[in-house]
């Protein structure tokens, strides 16, 4: 038995961690999750763990760079138009704008894969969803207009029932287009939300907001059962 439950508004793609994505009409999931996604990353090789990634909690303005994965290879463009490859160019473009010595995840140009196979590159799961619905409860808690850019989902769900919540399909299955994905855990989130995906602007107190509504959960975290292609429009369906 199968039910659905809304479908797919937006798909979202971030080859780099901490960078701009690119947004898409339709996209490839591979056993450890989407095609071209969290392939890259830099490193604070001072650091061990989580904690040696060096993201826009470091360096704010990582946010302004655009990535886009096309044809096998990264390829990133700033803010003022100038555009990088995964290179020593663009590592030296980020080395510049903090002391903190950092180096880069090694890909083959060619053909680029994920640092970990079995998952992603830089994250705890394999693919990110969120729901419309719990973008509109927060965003009404905040008082501010939200930009679901702030939560870096894989994809956007619009529910057919807004009193749906996420947080239930844990531990259960769900069928997108031709793919099946396991709903495994909630997404836990950090300051990373608080700042404005195009100005960098802060404000804290859409973290505080979150943690009142939803004790910091936003979003799902789902791994794959049965790759294929999801596209805009997909119909999602709760599999009993």
């Amino acid at each position: 038995m199968q039910s659905i439950v809304g479908e797919i508004r937006e798909i979202n793609r971030y080859p780099v961690k901490s960078f701009a994505g690119e947004r898409l009409e339709t996209c490839v999931i591979e056993p450890y999750g989407m095609l071209g996604d969290r392939f890259c990353a830099f490193y604070d090789e001072s650091k061990e763990g989580w904690w040696r990634y060096f993201t826009a909690r470091n360096n704010p303005k990582m946010l302004t760079y655009q990535a886009q994965f096309i044809n096998g290879e990264i390829h990133v463009r700033a803010s003022d138009g100038r555009t990088f490859g995964w290179d020593e160019h663009l590592l030296e473009e980020i080395q510049s704008q903090t002391k903190t010595r950092i180096t880069m995840s090694s890909i083959k140009a060619s053909h680029p894969q994920p640092e970990h196979p079995q998952l992603l590159s830089v994250d705890g799961a394999s693919i990110l969803l969120i729901t419309d619905a719990s973008l509109k409860k927060l965003e009404a808690a905040w008082g501010h207009t939200l930009d679901q850019r702030r939560f870096r989902g894989n994809f956007v769900i619009a529910l057919r029932d807004e009193s749906l919540f996420e947080g239930d399909w844990i531990g259960r299955q769900l069928s997108i287009g031709d793919v099946q994905l396991q709903v495994d855990s909630f997404c836990e989130r950090c300051m990373v939300i608080t700042m404005d995906p195009d100005s960098q602007e802060r404000d804290p107190k859409l973290l505080k907001k979150l943690n009142q509504e939803f004790e910091l959960h936003f979003g799902v975290y789902a791994s794959v059962v049965k790759t294929g292609e999801i596209r805009i429009g997909d119909k999602v369906e709760l599999m009993d």
